[in-house]
């Protein structure tokens, strides 16, 4: 039978009201020995206050809401979506995932109805999404609203830097294209470009494709000669290259270099093993946890730091 606040009451010897207070805050104005009480009730009773009630007395649920991006959704989303869902379970928070293909008459609807804690978003908030949540007080929490850096930027950065570390200097981007928005290939491609340009290289040609042979041939014919290497904005699009070299009859990586993104499992058994780049998911579940519970918690000071380490993995695609 499930345990009630008027169970918990009459265990502890005191009201309902008392209770309802002291489990939702407000045990100040109460003695420690009363509150104690309480407390030890609720933990013989295994009492689970009701989300309702909490939400009733705070005026805001225990919800946290994360905008899904209209994008690929890969492994390592899949990944921090599910690190960050026992994150902030053990924090006393519960994570709801919504994509984020929205108006913002249907965001304050989701604001209204769930009246959640915060809003997450893996990219910026438009302007008018970020006004609504002001006005219904809701925390918005994207990447220009951290400390921490984009890891999309370092992405693009360090895939730039390992190719002109071994020696190239014909460097291209290539983006996946899709029905969904290529949310993330914006700032991979600008810090691509920008370490290019810093490291007095040729601004890099710009491929867009889908993962098919044709797209892949076609980009291929756009680099014209042999000679490019290309950074990959996963994958998927550095596996589709490949093969087009394969069917271009272009020699990997002497023709042609490839970089990807991710470490999925289909990159290790490539002909040649795919060079990619790999991040440990955790550490960013834990990262996005910091900027929260900061964001929710003002009063908490918190002097740790989680560090989000790219890791280049060598194949032989570079």
């Amino acid at each position: 039978m499930i345990a009630t606040s008027q169970d918990v009451a009459d265990r502890a010897g005191v009201s309902r009201s008392t209770v309802s207070q002291i489990l939702n805050g407000r045990g100040d104005q109460f003695a420690a020995e009363t509150r104690a009480r309480v407390h030890q009730a609720v933990a013989e009773l295994g009492y689970e206050p009701s989300a309702a009630g909490r939400t009733l007395a705070k005026g805001s649920s225990d919800i946290v809401i994360a905008l899904i991006p209209d994008t690929t959704f890969g492994g390592n989303l899949q990944d921090i979506y599910g690190a960050l869902t026992d994150e902030l379970s053990r924090r006393g928070l519960a994570l709801v995932l919504q994509l984020s293909t929205h108006t913002a008459a249907s965001l304050d609807r989701l604001v209204v109805g769930m009246k959640p804690r915060a809003i997450l978003s893996l990219t910026p908030f438009s302007d008018a999404d970020r006004q609504l949540l002001e006005r219904r007080g809701v925390e918005a929490i994207d990447p220009e609203s951290t400390s921490h850096p984009d890891v999309n930027s370092e992405i693009g950065r360090l895939q730039a830097r390992h190719l002109i570390n071994r020696g190239y200097r014909h460097l291209a981007y290539a983006h996946l294209h899709d029905a969904r928005s290529d949310t993330f290939g914006g700032p991979r491609e600008g810090e691509f470009a920008d370490e290019c340009h810093t490291r007095g290289v040729d601004d890099p040609r710009i491929l867009t494709l889908g993962i098919n042979a044709a797209d892949a041939v076609a980009a291929l014919d756009q680099l014209g000669d042999p000679g490019f290497a290309v950074g990959c904005y996963n994958d998927d699009v550095a596996t589709a290259l490949l093969h087009a070299a394969s069917l271009r009859g272009w020699r990997v990586p002497q023709d042609l270099a490839l970089i990807g993104m991710d470490h999925t499992p289909l990159s290790r058994l490539t002909t040649p093993p795919l060079t990619t780049m790999e991040y440990d998911t955790s550490a960013v579940a834990e990262a996005t946890v910091q900027s929260i519970l900061s964001r929710l918690d003002k009063d908490a000071i918190s002097d740790t730091h989680t560090e989000v380490r790219l890791r280049v993995i060598q194949g032989g695609s570079s």
